[in-house]
């Protein structure tokens, strides 16, 4: 373990031990820091009651008290979650148990999902407590889970979708038992809250070094068809060889999210993901104007922007993410036109705020499928060109200027400031000949 304990969470260790109490790290900390990698957050367990919790530590939050847990609000840094342990009774609703009791750090390891995150540790001592073998799966690098698989899917289904993130992430291989009772309660997911369902999916994307194979061990797990079926129907769905050798739809997606650079944004993922949702539905086997036939896919980059549109809102994705990625989606066709545009449409084109992962989406288009890079040369090569001035500069003629000349706002306004605002983009920057360009007003 090369990573050391921030000193929130030794002080919090040491307050409780303190107090005459057992506590140790638990849960995924312990696993991260077992695989020498650095902890997201981290997580306490503990013989004390929560009353006890909340009278050691001078700020504390009830963020779970009726389950025993209380986050400690440390002076610096990020909240720390302390949990009693516990073990639960039945579950109710695929998510919660029926009731609870405190127990100890056996019963407490028992009741969790995955022997990799049932690890406890001491970092006075370096002390592990494994009750569930999970140091051996760390080694074997295996995602197992505690006890009969099923029991464990039944209690909470999200962790079917945990099991595939964990393993993606970790790049790890899932047990074939635990394989197994996914593929079989997989339609249980759609119980699952699309809240919950949305932040396990963008994890899993962002996260996983290879995210197509992500995708693809949701695909054999029975997952995918229950949480985004526009995308499994993208299996099978053939392309024209001379663009895509490498084969059908989803092929072409997985290819393009291995391709992704390390954590990746959100936007991207998801716009990779999605970019092609719209071609199962469009796709014809067209008869061409020289007699020649192939696979067509007419108005597909529309049709996957209103489909990605649909998906993200049921995910409830945030609505200014949703309109991003569905505008990259939508515009994902036309950077093959680059190089033969208008330069004021180039440079609005350069100067959209998603253009820079609209570029990297036409890179990993391309290096799935044809390898032809000569766009994406060219994009770069204009986006150098203006960095040193701004690719949309404010337009020399305003709103204000029409007016004082006696136009009045409307469509026809609207028009007049585009076609000056084109004129300037084409190199006009002349105020005084774009003022003489403006039509006179319409006689009232």
């Amino acid at each position: 373990m090369n990573t050391p304990v921030p000193a929130a969470p030794l002080r919090i260790l040491e307050t409780l031990r303190q107090d005459g109490h057992e506590a140790l790290l638990v849960g995924g900390c312990v696993r991260d820091l077992l695989l020498g990698r650095e902890p997201k957050d981290w997580d306490i367990a503990t013989d004390a009651l929560p009353d006890r919790i909340e009278a050691l530590f001078p700020k504390t939050l009830a963020i779970g008290k009726a389950f025993g847990i209380i986050a400690v609000v440390p002076e610096e840094g990020a909240p720390v979650e302390v949990a009693t342990y516990r073990a639960d009774s039945p579950y109710v609703d695929g998510r919660h148990p029926g009731a609870i009791a405190f127990t100890d750090a056996r019963e407490d390891a028992l009741r969790r999902d995955f022997t990799i995150n049932a690890l406890f540790l001491d970092p006075s001592t370096g002390e592990i407590r494994d009750f569930v073998g999970g140091q051996a799966d760390l080694q074997a690098r295996v995602i197992r889970a505690i006890g009969e698989p099923a029991v464990r899917f039944g209690e909470d289904h999200l962790r079917m979708l945990r099991a595939i993130r964990f393993a993606s992430a970790l790049g790890f291989a899932i047990d074939p038992a635990t394989f197994t009772a996914i593929q079989k309660l997989a339609p249980h997911i759609r119980r699952i809250s699309a809240e919950r369902i949305r932040d396990e999916l963008f994890r899993l994307l962002t996260e996983s070094p290879r995210a197509g194979e992500a995708l693809q061990l949701l695909r054999d797990s029975g997952l995918l068809k229950e949480i985004l079926p526009g995308i499994d129907a993208m299996a099978g769905v053939e392309q024209p060889p001379e663009f895509h050798p490498e084969g059908d739809v989803f092929t072409h997606t997985k290819l393009m999210l291995d391709a992704m650079p390390p954590n990746p944004s959100l936007r991207l993922a998801l716009s990779v993901l999605l970019h092609d949702v719209g071609k199962p539905p469009t796709a014809q086997f067209a008869t061409l104007p020289d007699g020649t036939q192939r696979w067509r896919f007419e108005c597909h980059a529309a049709v996957g922007a209103d489909m990605a549109r649909g998906i993200l809102e049921r995910l409830r994705a945030p609505n200014a993410l949703v309109d991003e990625v569905c505008a990259i989606i939508a515009g994902h066709m036309r950077m093959a036109d680059a190089p033969r545009m208008r330069k004021s449409k180039l440079r609005r084109l350069l100067g959209a705020p998603t253009f820079d992962d609209e570029l990297e989406l036409h890179r990993l288009d391309c290096v799935s499928s044809h390898a032809i890079l000569d766009v994406y040369d060219f994009l770069k090569v204009e986006k150098a060109r203006f960095a040193a001035e701004p690719v949309l500069p404010p337009p020399l003629v305003t709103g204000r200027d029409l007016i004082a000349l006696g136009h009045v706002p409307g469509p026809s306004f609207a028009k007049i400031l585009q076609d000056l605002y084109d004129r300037q983009l084409e190199g006009v920057f002349d105020k005084t000949a774009l003022l003489a360009a403006i039509p006179p007003p319409p006689a009232r």
